[in-house]
């Protein structure tokens, strides 16, 4: 959801081929005709029992069924590999038909990429949920088409809550009360602040959000050194980080995987999650509560601060020429059905209206909460060419932030100018 999701599972499977198909091993077949798709997408399971092979398998056979003529072949990539790996394909000349992962803007910015209304139906193009229709949209035209989602909420560990007498917090001073509450108790990391080079984007943005920041102005320009951005690294390190409230790992140094085993192991207090870790945390015997991110004392508790929406992205390439082939898999693959059931098996949320209605779609009473947020989210400026190296500069770089004897203003200066010069590229 990049990452998690998406771009959400650091995948152990590598290079699955799903479907061995008999014939023909590259694309084929003219406007109108048959042939082979090729497709690779990110693997979303860790281990091979949840792989996302299941689904494929299933999904392209039935797809073959009702299209004899024109067959699937389907590569999984681990997600540290897939952006690499779609682009040197993309650079010698061998673009697949389709591709299922975190970024598309680059490519569309290359000229390389089918639009949304040369390939779905009216009805279908409209059906996206509108945050992710917009974060999809490079100009006034669609080229990244949304798959799965997610959110973010506040997670706070109900049996920590109660034993240290403090109660789901609404503001940043709440918030700091409760963590020193629970450091007070012996908790391990009052607050989880995974600012390590995984994900470190997000736990970044949803902070600066909550204070009237964030990525970029209403313009779309980058605003990554912004004043609000700036008072609200200084409050996080001054606040929790000095006083210990984060734990006792270095924030720069801690990875959200890490910090989600903590919270299964019950050494957390609150962190930022997603739909999966609750019901992993609630398998566990772990309450769990989710609120929205508490906002800034200088914007009040009556504020509700944007959640950070994250989605993954199908785009279709021009190169092969296939372009009536995969209009016809992607008005089945986007069916409700064949959604919901990609999202129910990794507890993420369809993209489309109609499939997030869906009983089957898996979407419980805390799912819908993430719902609820998805509507109102705010996405990473994904449809920005520069993004996925900002993206990482942001990565790597925000931890500095909240380390002793920086000014989190010199390191927000020091990103938005590596931020200025990959722009200048594009």
């Amino acid at each position: 959801m990049g990452r998690r999701i998406f771009g959400t599972a650091a995948s152990t499977v590598v290079l699955a081929l799903l479907i061995p198909l008999a014939g023909c091993g590259g694309s084929g077949g003219g406007a109108g005709g048959g042939g082979t798709l090729r497709l690779v997408a990110a693997e979303y399971g860790d281990t091979p029992a949840n792989s996302s092979k299941a689904f494929w398998d299933k999904v392209t056979a039935d797809f073959t069924a009702a299209h004899p003529a024109i067959k699937v072949e389907v590569k999984l990539l681990p997600w540290a590999d897939i952006d690499r790996e779609v682009s040197r394909m993309v650079k010698a000349g061998n673009a697949p038909d389709m591709a299922l992962m975190g970024s598309y803007s680059d490519f569309a910015a290359q000229g390389k990429l089918y639009s949304a209304d040369e390939l779905l139906s009216v009805t279908r193009e409209a059906n996206f949920l509108q945050p992710l229709a917009e974060a999809g949209t490079v100009g006034s035209t669609l080229y990244g088409l949304p798959f799965v989602a997610s959110s973010r909420l506040l997670f706070y560990n109900e049996a920590l809550f109660t034993k240290a007498g403090v109660s789901a917090p609404k503001t940043w001073s709440d918030l700091k009360s409760a963590a020193k509450a629970l450091k007070d108790k012996g908790v391990k990391f009052p607050y989880a602040l995974p600012l390590g080079p995984e994900e470190a984007h997000a736990e970044a943005m949803i902070w600066e959000l909550s204070n009237g920041g964030g990525y970029a102005d209403s313009s779309g320009n980058y605003s990554l050194a912004s004043d609000p951005n700036i008072q609200t690294w200084r409050w996080v390190k001054d606040n929790l980080v000095a006083p210990g409230y984060t734990g006792p790992t270095q924030p720069s140094q801690l990875n959200r995987a890490d910090a989600f085993a903590a919270f299964l192991r019950g050494e957390v207090g609150m962190l930022n999650g997603y739909p999966s870790l609750a019901h992993e945390a609630r398998a566990k015997g772990i309450g769990v509560g989710t609120v929205s991110m508490p906002v800034s004392d200088a914007l009040g508790s009556g504020e509700v601060p944007p959640a950070v929406g994250v989605a993954d992205w199908m785009m279709a390439f021009k190169q092969n020429g296939n372009r009536e082939q995969i209009s016809a898999f992607l008005d089945f693959l986007y069916q409700d059905k064949n959604l919901s059931d990609f999202a129910d098996r990794y507890h993420l949320l369809p993209s489309t209206v109609s499939a997030s209605r869906t009983p089957a779609g898996g979407l419980d009473r805390n799912d819908q909460m993430f719902l609820t947020a998805l509507y109102g989210a705010q996405l990473y400026p994904v449809n920005d060419p520069s993004w996925v190296t900002v993206s990482d500069t942001i990565k790597r770089n925000i931890g500095r932030a909240v380390e002793p004897g920086v000014d989190p203003k010199t390191v927000l200066e020091d990103i938005a100018a590596q931020a200025n010069e990959a722009s200048k590229k594009r």
